[in-house]
């Protein structure tokens, strides 16, 4: 189904001329019937794969024999959410699976955990922990993963030896047995543990939420928690958090206030954690040999302005490795100085071993909204490719504890845009190209980090990236790292405290937050011409090849196209905003859904060129993930297995289908 109008649709009528493409509508080739003959399976272990890397050694599907790939069989969760007023918030299937030990998990929107059997998709079990289905959810009702431990006791063997973990949206750590789907009684409170306990107060239902898989190291689970945009000083706290495995005991906690924040003077919940500090809503990553766990933190509450001494900021927009046994923060990283753009660190690092000058140097890549992406030593923190301190814009009629510098690496070079001219807009004609740049001639604008103020002022790129949520892959063999990007204008505005009531009063349906607490509430939107479209330049979305051994671009491509951003199937190569991220395999390809339109695409690892696609019943905003197993018919075969749900903030269609595709012959 599609969701609600949107003036997008409204490029039809001028580029009809443009030309259609085929209706190759979807088939759903629904679940072959019998069981897989044998659970042979290799392994997804986490979210991303082993170490974040979203990589899968499988090379049965090359460049070759990519065109032969079909979907072998589909599962559909029945989770789907259009928002009011059915549910309090419209959803996206946006769930990376697990595959261990023979057997995929997954999460739908609503958080309902399912085991299936990954040669067939049957479903083996289901766990529906029943949230709260009219929560105010800011990012939506969202589930990215879920995660496995097991117990390292060989010996253990028996009922919830190894688990499924899941932290819900309703604020809830949950502890399932990995054969049964059962609750593990001995975990917390029947299964589980209250996530909402101490960390201040909650003013409604899905203000502070949980989208990201939980973290696993050793006998630990570790969450972090999503905190809704624009609230104010008061949000709860952004503490990260692990509890043990098996009993659900809190073992440590650790918010990220700044060394010296005064607990008993600046204000704390009632566990003693700051409030409004740094969150951590990003999927985590761990490290089992240096004993790390990196939490990529978002920018502190509220987004677009601040006062007050100290500020939440010295954490914020970074990534913080912490100790695994005490929570301790061994180092950090800022990748933004006094955010005020809302440039959360949004996506999981990626290590990868960096062959240099002899040397093999344990790294990490990690993806910003910005478009730049820093390559770090695990160990340290310490950049392995030059980083300038360049100078930042200072001009704003508001007062702001701004950075005169802001951080830029060298290399890689920025995978979106960073500049935009404002006499070179996007039209479609003479007509709506002229109110575009009428509309960016008239807004403040000194560059991507120009301060918000009482004027409207371009953001470029804005809050959603650049790269967001999705990361990078990594190609662990070839030094390879693919990013899928965004260009996409959006435009800010302070409103004075006085005015804030009978602002947000006129202009109902647009996206104005209060940031309680401060002298300015703020605006922000997408900038668009009269019909709807992106008024910055074209592509809006691209994937990207980089060289991780010298840091430099060896090909970029346009990703997504208009085909279902409009009624009928008219294709226009512009790229799309994207949400999700790659798939590298050591097939030679990398698999991405993550585009506003109803396709997964193949790009050829060595050239970029998108050399395969196949429909699918809604966007796959989502992380493909892949693997080998054994079906039916006796024969191994690998799979790519991707969520295809579309995007409820979005008019395009929408589903709960998860989707294997493999060789079909």
């Amino acid at each position: 189904m599609k969701t609600t109008s949107h003036p997008i649709r409204s490029l039809l009528i001028v580029t009809i001329t443009l030309g259609l493409l085929s209706c190759d509508g979807w088939k759903d080739p629904g679940n072959p019937s019998g069981e897989a003959t044998a659970r042979q399976a290799s392994a997804w272990p986490g979210y991303s794969g082993e170490g974040g890397r979203k990589y899968s050694a499988a090379d049965q599907i090359t460049p070759a024999n990519v065109a032969a790939l079909k979907p072998i069989w589909t599962y559909h969760t029945g989770d789907i959410s259009t928002g009011r007023p059915d549910y309090g918030s419209t959803s996206a299937f946006e769930a990376t699976p697990l595959l261990v030990d023979g057997m995929l998990y997954l999460c739908s929107p609503f958080n309902k955990v399912t085991a299936l059997d990954p040669a067939t998709g049957n479903e083996t079990w289901s766990f529906d922990p029943k949230i709260n289905l009219k929560g105010n959810y800011s990012n939506q009702m969202v589930c990215r993963g879920v995660s496995h431990w097991e117990d390292a006791d060989e010996t253990a063997g028996g009922i919830c030896s190894k688990r499924i973990f899941t932290s819900t949206l309703d604020t809830r750590l949950i502890a399932l047995d990995a054969l049964t789907g059962e609750r593990c009684q001995d975990f917390g409170t029947n299964g589980e543990v209250d996530l909402s306990s101490g960390v201040g107060t909650i003013r409604y239902p899905g203000e502070y939420s949980h989208t990201s898989p939980p973290a696993v190291i050793a006998d630990k689970v570790i969450v972090g928690g999503a905190i809704g945009d624009h609230g104010g000083t008061q949000v709860p706290s952004g503490v990260v958090r692990a509890y043990n495995a098996v009993t659900g005991k809190l073992e440590w906690a650790q918010d990220m206030a700044p060394p010296d924040y005064d607990y008993e003077v600046h204000g704390q919940s009632a566990a003693g954690y700051a409030l409004a500090s740094p969150n951590v809503w990003a999927p985590m990553a761990t490290d089992e040999e240096l004993g790390l766990i990196f939490a990529p933190t978002g920018n502190p509450s509220p987004d677009y302005f601040r006062t007050g001494v100290p500020d939440m900021d010295y954490y914020g927009s970074s990534l913080v490795a912490l100790d695994k046994d005490t929570g301790n923060i061994v180092w950090h990283y800022q990748f933004v100085h006094n955010d005020f753009w809302d440039f959360d660190t949004p996506a999981q690092p990626s290590f990868f071993t960096l062959e240099r000058d002899g040397k093999q140097i344990p790294a990490l890549a990690q993806a910003t909204k910005m478009g730049f992406i820093f390559i770090l030593d695990r160990r340290t923190g310490e950049p392995l490719f030059p980083v300038q301190e360049r100078p930042a814009p200072q001009e704003t009629d508001v007062a702001l504890g701004l950075s005169p510098t802001q951080p830029w690496p060298v290399l890689p070079k920025p995978v979106s845009g960073t500049r935009l001219d404002p006499k070179k807009p996007f039209g479609l004609t003479f007509w709506d190209r002229g109110k575009c740049r009428k509309e960016l001639e008239s807004l403040r604008y000194d560059g991507i980090f120009t301060p918000p103020s009482t004027d409207w002022t371009l953001m470029f790129t804005g809050n959603a990236g650049g790269i967001n949520w999705g990361g990078v892959s990594i190609d662990p063999e070839r030094q390879l790292l693919v990013v899928n990007s965004s260009n996409l204008a959006w435009k800010v505005r302070l409103i004075p405290r006085a005015d804030f009531e009978a602002v947000k009063k006129a202009n109902y349906g647009h996206e104005i937050g209060p940031q309680r607490g401060t002298d300015y509430g703020v605006w922000r939107e997408m900038v668009g011409s009269p019909i709807g479209i992106p008024c910055n330049p074209t592509p809006w979305g691209m994937v990207t090849g980089i060289n991780l051994k010298t840091g430099e671009q060896l090909w970029q491509s346009t990703l997504g196209t208009t085909r279902d951003l409009a009624p009928v199937p008219l294709a226009l190569k512009t790229g799309t905003p994207n949400l999700g991220g790659p798939l590298t395999t050591k097939g030679g390809l990398t698999f991405i859904g993550a585009a506003m339109d109803n396709y997964i695409r193949a790009f050829d690892n060595e050239t970029g060129e998108e050399i395969w696609k196949h429909r699918l019943p809604a966007p796959a905003v989502a992380g493909a993930m892949s693997y080998t197993a054994r079906g039916p018919d006796g024969q191994e075969r690998q799979y790519i297995v991707i969520a295809s749900g579309g995007f409820g903030r979005m008019p395009v269609d929408m589903s709960d289908t998860l989707v294997a595709f493999a060789l079909e012959d």
